[in-house]
């Protein structure tokens, strides 16, 4: 998913949508329904718009959208103190979404042959099970022990 459909995302599916939201971005919601279209040429999208709608909202997937496109991975750095419960939650978390991965390449692999479509499945599942990973990294290292 591109930045501008993970904002359109962020605005139409936050508590109340785009009305609500707009209110406390202090836009009116018809113009923020226009920044979220993608399609406006008119009304477009700041990284403004964009980091107080994540304020707002706690949604980081414009974020996580940006950072993929550029081929990077994002990880919230001030994970609160993890839990045994916690960590054992992150890597069945983690567990899942390497089975998403086994399965997409499995299934482009199916029929000997694999397309772009398919490497783009892949990736976007690689992505997914990329960020866990380094939630419980940082969650591990809240956890350790100092000195």
């Amino acid at each position: 998913m591109n930045y501008k459909d993970a904002f359109y995302k962020t605005v139409h599916n936050s508590p109340g949508g785009c009305e609500a939201l707009a209110v406390r971005m202090g836009y009116t919601a018809g113009l923020l329904r226009n920044k979220a279209n993608p399609n406006s040429t008119t009304n477009v999208l700041t990284m403004d718009d964009a980091s107080r709608a994540m304020d707002i909202t706690g949604d980081y997937e414009v974020l996580h959208a940006l950072a993929r496109e550029h081929g990077f991975i994002c990880t919230k750095l001030d994970q609160p103190v993890a839990s045994d419960v916690a960590v054992l939650e992150s890597v069945t978390d983690i567990w899942a979404k390497l089975g998403t991965v086994g399965t997409q390449v499995h299934t482009a692999l199916a029929d000997g042959r694999i397309d772009q479509r398919e490497v783009k499945h892949i990736e976007a599942a690689i992505f997914t099970a990329i960020r866990p990973m380094m939630d419980l990294l940082t969650r591990l290292n809240g956890m350790a022990e100092k000195g």
